[in-house]
């Protein structure tokens, strides 16, 4: 059985992310998605679903990404 790094969960269902030279152990994607997902610089929400990468700034999406400035940036439909 392994801890989960968020919760403290010691659970024989555990799963590993492996991520930019690092492992990292949750017992739930929830738990995973608090740790691992990335924040919008703008409004702040975590960022679950797609995003947008602007020279090393994440946002949820282009709007965000406008809002603070970035320009050219449209979501992807």
């Amino acid at each position: 059985m392994a801890r989960c790094e968020v919760c403290g969960n010691d659970y024989g269902m555990t799963f590993e992310v492996h991520a930019q030279g690092a492992v990292h152990v949750f017992d739930c994607f929830s738990c995973a998605i608090h740790r691992m997902a990335p924040i919008c610089e703008h409004c702040r929400v975590q960022i679950i679903g797609q995003g947008v990468e602007v020279e090393g700034h994440w946002y949820c999406g282009a709007h965000c990404a406008r809002a603070e400035g970035r320009a050219g940036v449209v979501d992807r439909v």
